[in-house]
């Protein structure tokens, strides 16, 4: 069963908001074992909403549409499919009930637009959203399945977790794609195609393999298509890991280094001191649920004002050696877990770019330092010259120096 994803609104194509509900609903469907086959953006206009539909029906057994179902005048999506589907809009007494409840939680009083809220295409399958006034709306034309979500990324997501998914499952109980994924650290998409070349090379054809790149790290996925796939996929994949064998590597979408970090600590306790990844390794770890069992809470300390007054780095320390030292950043790490009083601390310094460098300190620059009960350990590295980069491998390489000062031998 293969699914289009079609997403609305003029504020995606002019570059105003970033598309992130086709992403989510593609990995709803993934998860299902569902294939999304294409994603479209498109215009706030009913006759491009209704020629869309014509053409994606022709290729895909469901098409699921989000954006367009709010209170105002620009939101055309609702009329538009009530013309497509030749279906009058009625007032629904139900769904007007359930507005006017979630309103007055809410203190608000009912309006007109509310109210045309209520009036959904005659015959179509209400969604009822409990995180907004737009319902949702699933139709059927003989085999196939068009689903209208709100285009309010967190009622979207609740309706495809509890409504659309539970649905789409009842329907179509066989799922035809599956895939694993394995994060591999600190190897080169290149050097991990040529070390893999010989295992690629005997996947069966309904088993495919993917390179997903991104600073520090290369994602792989395998996916399998049909069941002779499905019936391949977890045998390819222990393949795969013995071909990793020796590699830093965490298996799983979600599952990263600020997850292993925090198993790692096994109820200890962390700070962070942060200058050039401001604030980033905090992020990645308070990401991880539960993150409140260890993580203490950290200091941005940008500037050489907040490392001396805060962190009690010396100044004569900063002014001998600069903030982009070795000296520097052990005394932010033992700054750090002196004033949380954690039992570890990490704390970077470093010249992210693309302004900054000096003599014998080009951009990419950094030093990172991890405090620990038995003492404080510093590293000198070199990376790129693109910020975004410089910041991303620093956080990665610092959770890592975390993993092996909590530890033994790291398990990869």
């Amino acid at each position: 069963m293969n699914v289009i994803i079609v997403t609305i609104g003029d504020e995606i194509l002019l570059g105003q908001v970033l598309d992130t509900n086709a992403w989510c609903i593609a990995r709803h469907l993934a998860r299902a074992g569902m294939e999304v086959v294409e994603m479209l953006s498109i215009v706030d206009r009913g006759e491009r909403i209704a020629a869309v539909l014509d053409d994606v029906l022709a290729r895909a057994g469901v098409v699921i549409i989000t954006g367009g179902l709010g209170p105002t005048n620009d939101d055309v999506t609702k009329r538009a499919l009530a013309d497509y589907f030749h279906a009058p809009l009625v007032l629904r007494a139900d769904v007007l009930a359930w507005i006017e409840e979630l309103l007055d939680r809410r203190g608000q009083a009912l309006n007109e637009n509310n109210r045309g809220q209520a009036c959904l295409p005659e015959g179509c399958r209400v969604l009822f959203n409990p995180k907004g006034t737009a319902p949702g709306m699933w139709f059927e034309r003989g085999e196939k399945v068009v689903i209208a979500l709100p285009g309010v990324p967190f009622e979207m997501e609740h309706l495809m977790e509890h409504e659309v998914m539970p649905a789409l499952r009842a329907r179509y109980p066989g799922a035809t794609l599956a895939y694993r994924v394995v994060k591999v650290y600190h190897v080169a998409e290149s050097d991990l195609a040529h070390r893999l070349a010989a295992w690629e090379g005997c996947l069966p054809g309904e088993v495919g393999l993917a390179y997903l790149p991104s600073p520090g790290l290369v994602k792989l996925r395998v996916t399998a298509r049909g069941e002779k796939g499905l019936e391949a996929l977890d045998a390819c994949f222990a393949g795969l890991l013995e071909e990793l064998a020796g590699l830093r590597f965490t298996v799983g979408e979600e599952p990263g280094l600020g997850e292993e970090v925090l198993r790692r600590l096994r109820g200890k306790s962390l700070a962070v001191a942060e200058s050039c990844t401001g604030g980033s390794i905090a992020r990645e770890i308070t990401r991880v649920p539960g993150a409140s069992d260890c993580f203490a809470g950290g200091v941005v300390a940008y500037s050489n004002e907040v490392k001396a007054t805060l962190l009690g780095v010396s100044w004569e320390v900063l002014a001998r050696h600069g903030a982009v030292s070795e000296p520097v950043v052990v005394q932010m790490a033992e700054g750090v877990r002196r004033l949380l009083k954690t039992d570890y601390a990490v704390a970077t310094s470093g010249i992210a770019g693309p302004g900054g460098a000096v003599p014998g300190k080009p951009v990419g620059t950094t030093w990172i330092a991890v405090a620990t009960p038995r003492g404080t350990a510093a590293r000198l590295f070199h990376f790129s010259f693109t910020r975004e980069r410089n910041i991303a491998r620093a956080v990665m390489k610092a959770l890592e120096m975390v993993i092996e000062a909590a530890g033994d031998a790291p398990p990869y």
